[in-house]
């Protein structure tokens, strides 16, 4: 297929003379590089949008990809050919592209382009919502009342009217009631339509001709448009950056996640018995609904009582997978009885207020009855359902479901009516470099009918990466691994003086490593951070950046979406090769299936997803074209197992170290 040149386009963008080296960027920018491999990736985008149709691009780091894809979808806009949706998995990149890039780009045309950042419903304040909390503050809070003022301050001052522009975050609790929220919303018969900062955000959407929004929000829109409605205005384009997560994000949208907490807290909403707080708290006629609330309770603390005990059972033997009628349905019997009493209670009172509160907990019971039915009838045959159980003094049970393949969802919603979607993300392909290294990915989330384009980072990895690979260490899963890998890591981290990622690739080795290391770090002054030990991942990688001699080590989190450029992160160990975990339910049924179907799980399912995932731990490392440093491989199958080359081949070229017994003190 021919690449066209931005420049044969006379109505449409010219990369070159906006990305190349006497481009228009270069020239407002005096620090700008034009990158071959940018300009090659925008011409693609843009043929993929001219031309109709489905593009895979794996841009290695550094490439510049956001430049590329948003020059292709502003060329879009600018000939008037449709609407562009951009979607980010993290909220980092989404900042990015809003605050840094669309607004470079914006100022080198000629002519307007009109970008809107979409942002959930559940982001944005209910004016109506929001006095009716007000007038109604005693019956729902104990003593909300500062933050009730405070937030209708904000409201009489706010342009934007999402949590994103509140000065103070209020309490879960009190936003809930407040919060923009479907079937909740009178639209244009509300008092407050014309001033509603959800509605003037969808009519400003209506005029962008680049939408950015989240995977989830993109997600959402794609299975309401299904149904003939939906929270983004048409689009006949989009570009999905952070690619390799999409799968990840179908499972947990087509899926089940249900938990003590998600029922209790609907039950919280509506009559809390201790403080008598909630929705019918003092109603009149609500007898019977808060009777009903009161059964539901008990009968949710019986069924999680018996899912726990269940799970204490047979949890481990299963790996939380169940089995239709595992445990007695003694709860959803109980919330349709409370839905159809708050029905009955809807139809009697003349608060059309309360009617609209109340309306919005009867859909929510609804959705809770139903996918609770589901879950122990288990009628989806493409799912695998089981039981998560969180450790803590609080244990959280949660039931869990997922389609064991997302693609037909996908083939039907996004790439079936869409005219083209670009998928990008430095780690897609499986080493090849042709469309064949990109087979799992797309077979993974059902794209059939696609073209594929794999550039290169312009870094220097032979120059800035040395790889060691320790050839002698035992087998991860050998009794004596921990103590090995523990003794091996203090050698690498004495090479690197700590700033050192150690990742893992499950909690328990995590923290028995930490344990063995924890004494030697504090002796050596180094800053230990363990994952799991109450830290988020934001604050973790905070201080790992201000600490010169810190090592951090981390699980699935940190093998992808962290970026610390400079000498602050200057070691990378990856302890053991990144296969999941086979015993996970969701893994097993997969497992199952294809070996139903005649194939090789561990070759074809298996294998390229932990390739993939171990570029994304390699790719940590080298951030700019300064960043210099070592990747540590302490899993000798790299070397030692026939398909260790497959690893190898898929990370770029560097200068690499097979460390023996007989080279250990040499390092």
């Amino acid at each position: 297929m021919r690449v066209i040149s931005f420049a044969e386009q006379p109505n449409g963008l010219d990369a070159e003379a906006l990305l190349g080296e006497q481009g228009r960027a270069a020239r407002q920018w005096a620090h700008f590089e034009s990158r071959p491999q940018q300009l090659a990736m925008a011409r693609r985008a843009q043929q993929a949008f001219r031309e109709l149709f489905h593009l895979a691009v794996e841009a290695g780091t550094g490439v510049g990809k956001s430049f590329a894809y948003l020059a292709a979808a502003m060329d879009v806009a600018l000939r008037k050919a449709g609407r562009v949706v951009i979607s980010t998995y993290t909220i980092n990149l989404q900042q990015q592209l809003v605050q840094k890039d669309i607004p470079f780009l914006e100022a080198l045309l000629d002519e307007g382009v009109v970008v809107r950042l979409a942002k959930g419903r559940g982001h944005y304040l209910c004016k109506r919502r929001l006095d009716y909390a007000k007038h109604r503050q005693q019956r729902l809070f104990d003593d909300s009342g500062v933050e009730l003022i405070a937030l209708a301050d904000w409201a009489a001052r706010t342009e934007d009217g999402t949590l994103s522009d509140l000065p103070e975050l209020p309490s879960p609790q009190v936003w809930q009631a407040v919060q923009s929220e479907h079937g909740n919303c009178k639209g244009r018969q509300c008092g407050y339509y014309s001033r509603c900062f959800y509605w003037r955000a969808r009519r400003q959407l209506e005029a962008a001709d680049i939408i950015v929004a989240n995977h989830a929000l993109l997600f959402s829109d794609l299975a309401l448009k299904s149904e003939g409605v939906g929270v983004l205005p048409d689009y006949d384009y989009i570009v999905l950056d952070e690619a390799h997560t999409i799968e990840h994000v179908a499972e947990e949208h087509f899926g089940i996640h249900i938990s003590q907490y998600t029922i209790a807290s609907l039950l919280d909403r509506l009559y809390h018995v201790r403080r008598r707080r909630g929705l019918l708290a003092w109603l009149n006629d609500a007898d019977e609904a808060r009777r009903c609330v009161r059964q539901c309770r008990t009968a949710q603390q019986v069924f999680f009582a018996q899912v726990q005990a269940w799970f204490a059972h047979a949890g481990e033997e299963t790996g939380g997978r169940c089995e239709p009628g595992f445990v007695d349905d003694n709860l959803s019997g109980s919330l349709k009885e409370l839905r159809l009493s708050l029905v009955r209670l809807v139809k009697s009172l003349k608060d059309e207020e309360d009617k609209f509160e109340l309306g919005r907990s009867i859909d929510r019971l609804a959705e809770a009855e139903a996918d609770l039915r589901d879950f122990l009838q288990q009628t989806r045959e493409d799912c695998i359902y089981w039981v998560e159980a969180e450790n803590g003094k609080y244990r959280r049970i949660t039931l869990r479901a997922a389609p064991l393949d997302v693609g037909p969802y996908l083939r039907e919603r996004l790439f079936g009516p869409h005219k083209a979607v670009i998928l990008t993300s430095a780690t897609l392909s499986c080493g090849q470099a042709n469309k064949q290294g990109f087979a799992f990915f797309a077979e993974r989330i059902g794209l059939d009918t696609f073209e594929a384009l794999q550039v290169g980072s312009p870094f220097d990895y032979a120059r800035q990466v040395t790889l060691y690979i320790e050839a002698d260490m035992p087998d991860p899963n050998a009794p004596d691994f921990i103590d090995k890998a523990a003794n091996t890591i203090q050698k690498y981290l004495l090479k690197s003086q700590g700033r050192a990622f150690v990742l893992f690739t499950s909690y328990a080795m995590l923290r028995q490593t930490a344990e063995r290391l924890e004494d030697w770090l504090d002796r050596q002054e180094m800053k230990l951070l363990a994952q799991g030990s109450g830290l988020d991942r934001d604050r973790m990688l905070s201080l790992f950046k201000q600490d010169d001699r810190c090592v951090l080590f981390g699980t699935d989190s940190f093998w992808q979406g962290v970026d610390v450029p400079g000498e602050a992160l200057s070691n990378v160990i990856i302890v053991r090769l990144p296969f999941a975990v086979p015993s996970h339910p969701l893994i097993q049924g997969r497992i199952e299936r294809m070996r139903q179907q005649g194939q090789n799980p561990f070759m074809e399912y298996q294998l390229p997803m932990a390739i993939i995932k171990f570029k994304q731990g390699f790719g940590r490392l080298i951030r700019s074209k300064n960043d210099t440093g070592m990747v540590v491989v302490l899993d000798s199958r790299i070397v030692q197992k026939h398909y260790g080359r497959q690893f190898l081949a898929a990370i770029p070229e560097c200068r690499m170290e097979i460390v023996t017994a007989a080279r250990f003190d040499a390092l």
